[in-house]
């Protein structure tokens, strides 16, 4: 008689489980196996799971990197779901996995308070997990506030950062990173992109945070490579692949199956999306990578393909989504500053890579912003705020049009967080086209156990309508508050 081996071991989740992008009435639930298996969701009102709602998931392949996400619906608003993954396999066996259990709350449909906290820049100049020093403790920090969700700013990971064994320290000591292969050289196949992201679940605070409040991410240039614009050609002697339209085309589908983030079946790989939390409280998504045009001197004193940041299609959503939003608040999460100097160089020339290109009349991309600060002002559209990270340190910024050389806006703030774990430099210089001034500022060099880590932490009181944003550092240190009343 011929025997055949048939495997008895149960499949298993690698790296936790991440909810996101959610509504009053669903959300993204995401997890991973380690082969080929079918994903099971399970709902409740209590982590007991007394006669739970029972969901089939997605079947996970080597396709997806074994990753799989379920959008649930039907959930109750405003209220704590608990959730529970299992994965069975699909061989003769079908053995299921031990489950992992997390927690998400839904958008409110009436007034209530909201929490949440945002930041950007991860595992970034050659930071990576040190087990000594407390891994991506950021991220315990944050979980510590309880927020209702979180907002990732982008440079969610850095494919261009390769990490090395061991860091020297100014004091002698030593850093040491926990190093995989994906990690140990710049991200260029879809392989290593996914390695790039699952480089941050090998972490216990990461995985924690991720299991308890639901992510809203966006990107920005090092999930792909640094300063990276669709028309760009690589000079970089590390990468063989020398576009990045092809390198980020690989980095948006790791980005997309290693986070949880809705799908458009329309306009597949899209980003920038709505989030509405209720009456108190909308969030737009922004991207100002996809759809941008080539870094240039920023000098163009007309709109046209170069001064593109948001693009056409984008820029014209988001006017129309602002002008039509009943929130009160209505948060832009942008992945780059507006009024802060970020350079670039490309082809030997110094180049623009954010929005500000120095003080004087709007020109470049300003003038993509001017057009969209101008339609707010038209169709009065009040209580924004601006929520970015990108430039590694935080501050608050006032943008004042009495202040300013283009006028035609409204006053708002922006505030700037992060980085949550990364290295730290700055500030940027500030440029006066839309009136800027600085509120606060915190700076400083080296990486996170110099100490210069931030994020950010909203509040919104459901009795008054007042904001709150507050600036603090990984200790939980409060450094600044603006406090805002709406109109």
């Amino acid at each position: 008689m011929k025997l055949s081996f048939i495997r008895s071991d149960r499949p298993e989740l690698t790296h936790g489980v991440q909810s996101g992008d959610i509504s009053f009435d669903s959300a993204i639930i995401w997890s991973r196996a380690d082969r080929p298996a079918r994903m099971q969701v399970e709902l409740a009102a209590t982590e007991s799971f007394l006669n739970p709602r029972r969901l089939p998931g997605p079947v996970v392949l080597e396709s997806s990197d074994f990753t799989g996400k379920l959008l649930v619906t039907g959930l109750p608003s405003g209220e704590d779901v608990f959730y529970r993954v299992t994965f069975t396999g699909l061989e003769s066996d079908r053995a299921t996995s031990a489950p992992l259990i997390g927690r998400l709350r839904t958008a409110p449909v009436k007034k209530r308070d909201i929490t949440f906290v945002w930041t950007g820049d991860t595992v970034g100049q050659g930071w990576g997990i040190n087990e000594a020093f407390g891994g991506l403790k950021g991220y315990g920090a944050m979980r510590a506030s309880k927020p209702d969700f979180f907002i990732n700013s982008g440079d969610c990971i850095y494919a261009d950062g390769i990490l090395s064994s061991e860091v020297r320290l100014p004091d002698g000591s030593l850093w040491k990173n926990v190093v995989t292969e994906a990690k140990s050289k710049v991200a260029e196949t879809l392989s290593e992109f996914r390695g790039n992201f699952a480089y941050n679940l090998l972490d216990t605070h990461y995985r924690a945070f991720a299991a308890e409040v639901p992510m809203l991410v966006q990107w920005d240039d090092h999930e792909t490579l640094n300063n990276w614009f669709p028309g760009r050609i690589l000079d970089d002697p590390r990468y063989k692949t020398k576009s990045a339209a092809l390198l980020s085309a690989r980095a948006n589908q790791a980005f997309r199956e290693y986070l949880p983030i809705r799908e458009f079946p329309d306009e597949p790989g899209r980003v920038y999306r709505k989030i509405a939390y209720g009456p108190l409280l909308d969030v737009f998504m922004i991207d100002m990578r996809t759809y941008r045009g080539d870094n240039t001197e920023g000098k163009e004193a007309t709109s046209g393909p170069d001064t593109a940041l948001l693009g056409a299609t984008q820029l014209a959503w988001l006017k129309r989504e602002l002008a039509g939003s009943r929130a009160l608040w209505k948060v832009i999460a942008s992945d780059m500053p507006l009024g802060l100097v970020v350079g670039d160089s490309y082809q030997g020339k110094s180049t623009i890579e954010a929005v500000a290109n120095g003080d004087g009349l709007a020109r470049g991309r300003e003038l993509e912003l001017a057009n969209l600060l101008a339609s707010l002002k038209k169709n009065k559209v009040h209580n924004t705020i601006w929520l970015t990270a990108d430039v590694h340190y935080c501050a608050a910024h006032y943008y004042d049009p009495n202040k300013a050389q283009f006028q035609e806006f409204l006053p708002f703030h922006e505030f700037v967080a992060g980085p949550i774990h990364a290295g730290t430099f700055g500030p940027n210089k500030l440029d006066n086209t839309f009136g800027p001034q600085v509120l606060f500022q915190k700076a400083g060099t080296g990486g996170p156990a110099a100490g210069h880590q931030f994020f950010g932490e909203v509040k919104i009181t459901a009795a008054t309508g007042e904001l709150s944003v507050t600036l603090k550092d990984i200790a939980q240190h409060s450094l600044h508050t603006t406090r805002l009343a709406p109109e």
